[in-house]
């Protein structure tokens, strides 16, 4: 409570000084007409709950944090950053569910790693700075091209071409070495018809945890052509990533004895770290292409396609301690003292992906009706190899090009949707919304765990061949009462392919199956002048859900496991005051309950006498239970002042305990934490400048020790080594910290 009263202490402070007198940023900002069309976009007669966030209110917080940090105060959402900062890999959840799970698009393109279905933000850093705006979607949503939505979904569109030219530039600098440069620069509209713009952006930080560095660059370029009634647009956009590892956790006693400890690249020699190795890194660079073409027929018909491609390429390496030989096809090393089986060495894990296809949606607008047929087909390819570079101490041949195990996967995904708003009466609307979607999924070669369960022990073989047909129907009604009151109700049906990870990271035999939602969504709105209100009550209700189980794999993603029957239930608020014309304070609620029924968990058996490396898995009969890293509580408040040039912000968020696995033991998991961040800046004009706006932001105000991630370890312990005696559940769980208190100063300069 005391932080709560020190947070508005703070912002009435930034009120007085307010006073001041400043000009206004005057920047024009025309935008060219695109006649764009976007067929998974939700409207306000579209019974389902989303938020809009405007490029202008990503400008505002855009300082060199990653998208999901830009979207913290949206209801429902919560993330993580491993290096600590908000810069590097950092991912985030929608109503409790996992990146794996949250369809992302842009210009209705999909963006999801086709096979992890994850997207990694650290490969398009700044995209923030060429995105006009965003909308999240919460729960199934409406349909979309790519993976299924499964907590929600991102969608958002680059910027529009401005009328005029103009040249931006902006840099911000602070904590940890944390500094971004973009420069942004337009043509305006040439010869009525023609206008090309441009951004190129670095952005590096040393991380706040040991080590997790970052050194990012990004840009994005688009051309364009426009005439009354069709748009061509070419756009490229890509960025590369050079990333310290910072995919493990720490200990509860390292959070209170050595928050920034990063166990990354321990060199150990005799059990005792020794030192770490430098070039633990991730190295990955990505390329997109997109050609849209808009056209609008005559009032009532509008056609969007779009062709798009995307290659990455990458790899990282890691220092690894003492690993048996055989596993990475070495031969044994034969001393006078005798065979030595295992040591250490360096592993360089490589992918070279392609990702290509197509989209469309074309736009019916009548009176009454507004239909949309849309869809898409995407074929994706990615090879998976490994190679050793160096082992300690080896005297045997080692090849500069030693691989040890490839793979391939491919995916072939395809679907169609037909969806529409037909008005039967006054403000009251009908919704429906049919989707089919066809996966091809297949996986050959190795990979790279060892089966010691094969005879002869040997790679894990990977030969996966599963077609998925999925019909996601969806339905509902939207009254809108009058000028200021909606209510709306709408069911939907998902369904969803499994990840990459899910197949490979699993015990051998086992393949998980597809998981299905059933999603019921309630609503009302209140919008005025001054004042906004909505409740969305839901209820998703889960076959087969793949839920997170506390594990992490060797790169430090969250592993998953199918759950029989599981539901998600909550309520979502948000309110919105002005109280001035400069004056306004935004909050949001979800209180939520996130159940597995019946939850058998599996967890490996320690034998505490040997200490040796057999494992065995014991079933653990919890019953119902709390889904992992489902918080049944998240709240946040955005307090906004805008006077005379002069702009600040308080942003808080509070989120409750969250598990992290299955369990629901206190021990396992994260403490709930209430964070607050202070973002202040003034905007003026000089001659020859449009405009001028310097400010800082100041992050975890208060300094709070909390952390966003984690895992468990868990394991069943029998005392005495043997089964005859009862086991007990042991874990020792690790954690991702956040940084304490930090700030960035910022600048931009608009031509």
């Amino acid at each position: 409570m005391k932080k709560t009263f020190l947070s508005v202490a703070v912002t009435m402070a930034t009120l007085v000084a307010a006073g001041q007198n400043a000009a206004t940023d005057t920047v024009p900002s025309v935008a060219l007409s695109e006649v764009e069309v976007l067929g998974t976009r939700a409207s306000q007669s579209t019974p389902v709950a989303y938020t809009n966030i405007s490029g202008k209110q990503l400008a505002a917080e855009n300082h060199g944090l990653d998208i999901p940090f830009l979207l913290t105060m949206t209801p429902s959402v919560i993330t993580t950053s491993d290096a600590g900062a908000g810069v590097g890999y950092t991912s985030m959840r929608v109503r409790g569910t996992d990146a794996t799970r949250i369809n992302i698009t842009v210009n209705d393109i999909p963006q999801n790693d086709a096979e992890s279905h994850s997207i990694y933000w650290v490969n398009t850093p700044d995209f923030a700075s060429s995105v006009r705006d965003i909308q999240v979607q919460r729960g199934a949503g409406t349909s979309t091209n790519g993976s299924g939505a499964f907590g929600g979904s991102v969608n958002m569109r680059t910027q529009s071409f401005s009328h005029d030219p103009y040249a931006e530039v902006s840099g911000s600098y602070g904590s940890y070495n944390t500094n971004k440069e973009t420069l942004r620069l337009g043509s305006g509209l040439m010869g009525d018809h023609w206008a090309f713009e441009a951004r190129l952006s670095h952005i590096s930080s040393d991380g706040y945890r040991d080590r997790a560095s970052s050194e990012l660059v990004s840009y994005f370029g688009q051309v364009g052509y426009f005439n009354d009634r069709t748009s061509v647009r070419f756009i490229t956009f890509g960025g590369k990533e050079d990333t310290y590892h910072a995919w493990d956790g720490i200990s509860r006693d390292d959070l209170k004895e050595n928050r920034t400890y990063n166990p990354n690249g321990e060199i150990k020699h005799d059990g005792q770290v020794t030192g770490f190795y430098k070039d633990q890194k991730d190295i990955y660079r990505q390329t997109h292409y997109q050609l849209i073409w808009n056209q609008t027929f005559n009032p009532l018909w509008k056609l969007n396609v779009a062709l798009h491609y995307t290659d990455g390429y990458g790899y990282y390496q890691e220092y690894k301690n003492a690993r048996t030989l055989k596993e990475y096809a070495l031969l044994p090393v034969v001393t006078p003292e005798g065979t030595v089986k295992k040591a250490s060495l360096v592993r360089k894990k490589c992918v070279d992906s392609g990702f290509g296809g197509g989209v469309f949606s074309l736009q019916y607008g009548g009176d009454r009706l507004n239909a949309t047929l849309g869809g898409g087909i995407n074929r994706y390819s990615n090879d998976h190899f490994g190679k050793v570079i160096w082992v300690e101490n080896y005297t045997n041949p080692l090849d500069p090009d030693h691989e040890y195990y490839r793979n391939n996967g491919r995916k072939t995904d395809f679907n169609i949707y037909v969806k529409g708003n037909y008005v039967i009466t006054g403000g009251l609307s009908a919704y429906a919304d049919l989707q089919y979607r066809h996966i091809g999924y297949r996986i050959t070669g190795n990979n790279d765990k060892w089966d010691w369960t094969a005879d002869p022990e040997r790679l894990q073989a990977l030969d996966i061949d599963e077609p998925f047909n999925f019909f996601n129907p969806k339905a509902g009604l939207n009254w809108q009462v009058n000028a200021k009151n909606r209510v709306y109700l709408s069911f939907a049906v998902a369904q969803k392919e499994p990840t990459r990870n899910n197949y490979t990271d699993g015990l051998f035999l086992e393949h998980p199956t597809s998981e299905k939602l059933y999603d019921w969504e309630a609503g009302y709105e209140f919008r005025s002048g001054r004042y906004l209100f909505s409740a969305n009550l839901y209820y998703m209700n889960y076959k087969d859900q793949l839920v997170l189980n506390g594990k992490i794999n060797e790169i430090g993603e969250l592993m998953a496991e199918n759950v029989d029957k599981s539901y998600r239930m909550g309520i979502e608020l948000l309110a919105g005051m002005h109280f001035t014309d400069w004056l306004a304070w935004e909050v949001n609620a979800t209180l939520s309950r996130n159940r597995i029924k019946d939850y058998v968990g599996y967890v490996s058996d320690y034998d505490a006498d040997s200490w040796d490396d057999m494992w065995t898995q014991t079933a653990i009969e919890k019953g119902n239970t709390t889904i992992a890293f489902s918080p049944s509580v998240t709240l946040g408040s955005m307090l906004m002042l805008n006077y005379k040039g002069f702009t600040a912000s308080l942003h808080s968020q509070y989120v409750s305990r969250q598990y992290l696995d299955n369990f629901e033991r206190k021990e396992d998991s994260l403490d709930p934490y209430f964070v607050n961040n202070l973002d202040v800046a003034y905007t003026f004009k000089l001659p020859h400048i449009r405009s001028i706006t310097v400010g800082a932001a100041i992050y975890n105000l208060f300094d709070e020790k909390y952390e966003t991630n984690g895992y468990s370890q868990t394991c069943a312990l029998y005392p005495g080594g043997t089964k005859e005696n009862a086991y007990s559940l042991y874990s020792d769980p690790r954690f991702y910290p956040m940084a304490g208190i930090n700030a960035l100063g910022h600048i931009t300069l608009k031509f």
